[in-house]
């Protein structure tokens, strides 16, 4: 059986794409650690200078990234024939001064939620990586994509 046709289930994104998908989507996951323990938190966030900007109230989401500044950030969206993914390995910063908070003010970011949330967080990316997904049907258990 020919695979020649078929297409990569599994493309690797460039950065540019990668920033281009984050700046369309607005829900997304940070992955944080609190009390030694792995945490994951559904935050609604924007893109700033390619950067992420969510905004959070007092809790466990804002210490465990002052404390943890090491975090993960994914965001991911699908129709109905393929998805994407997208993680940034990167450093949490609150951010506190005047001009830092103006700005962040200006991405008008507005909770989801009913609650006040206060404080704005960056995530300052080291790494960003991104996959494409085609679905389709299995192949035979013989055929192997290299």
């Amino acid at each position: 059986m020919s695979n020649e046709a078929a297409p990569r289930p599994v493309t690797i994104l460039p950065e540019s794409e990668c920033w281009q998908l984050l700046s369309r989507a607005t829900l997304g996951r940070l992955v944080t650690s609190a009390d030694g323990a792995p945490e994951i938190f559904p935050v609604n966030f924007v893109v700033q200078r390619r950067t992420v900007l969510f905004r959070t109230a007092e809790g466990t989401k804002l210490v465990s990234t002052a404390i943890n500044r090491d975090v993960l950030f994914e965001a991911d969206d699908h129709s109905a024939t393929e998805g994407w993914s997208v993680i940034i390995k990167g450093v949490a910063r609150s951010l506190h001064t005047d001009d830092e908070i103006e700005e962040a003010e200006r991405a008008q970011l507005l909770p989801w939620t009913a609650t006040v949330k206060s404080h704005y967080v960056r995530v300052l990316p080291t790494r960003i990586t991104g996959r494409r997904f085609g679905f389709g049907p299995e192949p035979d258990r013989e055929f192997t994509i290299v």
